[in-house]
């Protein structure tokens, strides 16, 4: 037996759809996104902080005088384990998510391009951009499926809220007051 405020799949209609997307345009911005390999070497110490620092200007050097050899590189010297298994990929995000350091780094490299070393915190991190997305507003295919759920859930809501309000217009639904205040005031290990 289906609820009464079961609502079809394909209610959401496609002009329903095309107002909820063009009323959400704001909220539908992605920010630019960055796909970045690095090879990062930690700085376990303060005493080991020059020869590491050496060590990424020659990474940086090799890298930059052949980007193609990134991923070997990366997968060879990174400490970083996960991205070194794949070449040093970090994959694609905003550069909020982005080391702070390496985030205006990041900013000025063209897509191609390997960096000087950046020190962080935690070491340092030879960079490559080896891709960019513009900031864009997400396409209406793109949010199909979430704004159907968002427009559904929304619907069921309207339908129960219309459903009780017609059982107590017609009067078939009576509320015991003090019966309610019993349930609302009841401790959970009462209920």
């Amino acid at each position: 037996r289906q609820s009464v405020s079961y609502v079809a799949a394909e209610s959401a209609g496609a002009g329903e759809l095309q107002r909820a997307y063009g009323g959400g345009k704001a909220q539908w911005r992605t920010p630019a996104l960055f796909r970045v390999s690095q090879i990062f070497l930690g700085v376990s110490d303060p005493q080991s902080l020059d020869s590491v620092r050496k060590q990424a200007q020659e990474l940086s050097r090799k890298a930059q005088a052949t980007p193609a050899e990134f991923a070997a590189l990366a997968g060879q010297f990174s400490q970083d384990r996960d991205s070194a298994e794949r070449g040093g990929d970090t994959g694609l995000q905003p550069l909020a998510q982005l080391v702070p350091e390496v985030r205006g780094v990041v900013s000025r490299l063209k897509v191609g391009a390997v960096s000087e070393p950046v020190q962080s915190a935690m070491g340092f991190h030879v960079i490559k951009l080896t891709e960019q997305q513009p900031a864009r507003v997400a396409t209406l295919d793109e949010l199909r499926e979430r704004l159907t759920q968002a427009l559904r859930a929304q619907r069921q809501e309207q339908i129960a809220k219309a459903y009780l309000e017609g059982m107590l217009n017609t009067a078939t639904l009576s509320i015991d007051g003090a019966e309610l205040n019993k349930i609302l005031e009841a401790k959970p290990e009462q209920l």
